[in-house]
């Protein structure tokens, strides 16, 4: 099975994939500030502002750090919180260690719609809407809907990391050059 952040790396750059689980050569992505201070934010989170989100969206229960996995989606991973909404859905929250925006990074939206497929399937309730909650200089709580269209991808993606797993061939690299810049594999990749 996958985690929503392998799907993630894939999405950023499908050589991440290649070089971890074809090749691998781990990214030692522990040694990286980002990463470590957005663990941090995780634990805290977890014991503080309990009530906050829970007003803000509406949510009458949540449940914490949350294991789901599916073999049928070939999917698993750890969800920040599982929010039960007025309205009878579910709703995953992520939080993430980057400056509010005006709209949700595009690699946090799929992050969303995997946890959100991961919840449909265990649950067996609906998901309609995910949250991010942007968190370095202050709160930011962002909505995410769950389409027909996001799942599809989600499911084309999880279908070309398989195939790409299977057959061990290098993909093409990312279309933008400024994820490179920043890319642990940078120095090896070709």
């Amino acid at each position: 099975m996958l985690t929503p952040s392998e799907v993630l790396e894939y999405v950023y750059c499908p050589r991440f994939i290649w070089f971890m689980n074809v090749q691998h050569i781990p990214q030692h992505e522990e040694k990286r500030f980002k990463v470590l201070k957005g663990r941090e934010v995780h634990q805290r989170r977890a014991t503080e502002n309990r009530d906050y989100l829970r007003r803000k969206i509406g949510a009458v229960k949540r449940e914490i750090e949350v294991y789901l996995a599916s073999p049928q989606l070939r999917l698993r991973g750890i969800v920040d919180e599982i929010l039960w909404l007025k309205d009878g859905s579910l709703a995953p929250l992520d939080y993430k260690y980057t400056a509010p925006r005006q709209a949700v990074f595009k690699t946090h939206e799929m992050q969303i719609v995997l946890y959100a497929m991961l919840i449909r399937e265990v649950y067996q309730q609906p998901v309609t809407r995910g949250f991010v909650a942007y968190v370095r200089d202050g709160n930011q709580l962002l909505e995410v809907a769950i389409t027909d269209q996001l799942v599809a991808k989600a499911h084309q993606f999880i279908h070309a990391i398989f195939l790409l797993l299977k057959t061990g061939r290098v993909p093409a690299r990312t279309g933008s050059k400024m994820r490179c810049e920043d890319c642990c594999y940078r120095n090896i990749c070709v």
